[in-house]
């Protein structure tokens, strides 16, 4: 027999984990590049997607705790327990309402459940204040090279009757 027979050969399991973003209102997905707004659509802060919604409830796109809610409310920061961290950012330009045209109870350090709502907002409000109606979803720190994106465009989502996914990651 042998030597290298005799030996035990040990093979490396990896374990890639996986998370699923599902759409987080009512209305189309679209590609993150779709968004006109080049810090979303170039990628700057990450990878993602983005909707045009046809409601005015926005939901979480996966669970975990809220790390950041922005004071004008238009912004939502979740970290999974895994440590994914992602971004839902409502409308393009709503940071200059000042929360104005939103309506939500959460706080930073609270937990929401995947397909809970995050916030509601004032479609008409926003449009006449000139905001323009986008809600880009991002993986905030999903640059490693080992990540894997797989994007679902839809052009008809119910968020709530369904949770369509929009996004998978792996490899995070």
């Amino acid at each position: 027999m042998s030597s290298s027979s005799s030996q035990e050969v040990q093979k490396e399991i990896v374990v890639r984990k996986k998370a699923l973003l599902v759409a987080v209102t009512d209305g189309s997905i679209i590609p993150i590049e779709e968004v006109p707004d080049l810090v979303f659509s170039e990628k700057m802060i990450g990878e993602g997607f983005a909707m045009i919604p046809t409601s005015d409830v926005v939901y979480a796109p996966i669970g975990g705790k809220l790390f950041q809610v922005a004071d004008a409310l238009h912004a939502f920061e979740i970290r999974t327990e895994d440590g994914l961290e992602v971004l839902v950012h409502v409308g393009l330009d709503t940071v200059t309402l000042n929360g104005a045209g939103f309506k939500t109870n959460l706080k930073k350090g609270m937990v929401v459940k995947q397909g809970e709502p995050l916030v509601e907002f004032d479609k008409e409000y926003l449009i006449s204040r000139g905001c323009r109606l986008f809600i880009p979803v991002v993986v905030i720190n999903g640059g490693n090279e080992n990540y894997r994106y797989v994007f679902k465009p839809n052009n008809e989502v119910e968020a709530q009757a369904k949770k369509t996914i929009a996004l998978t990651i792996e490899g995070y």
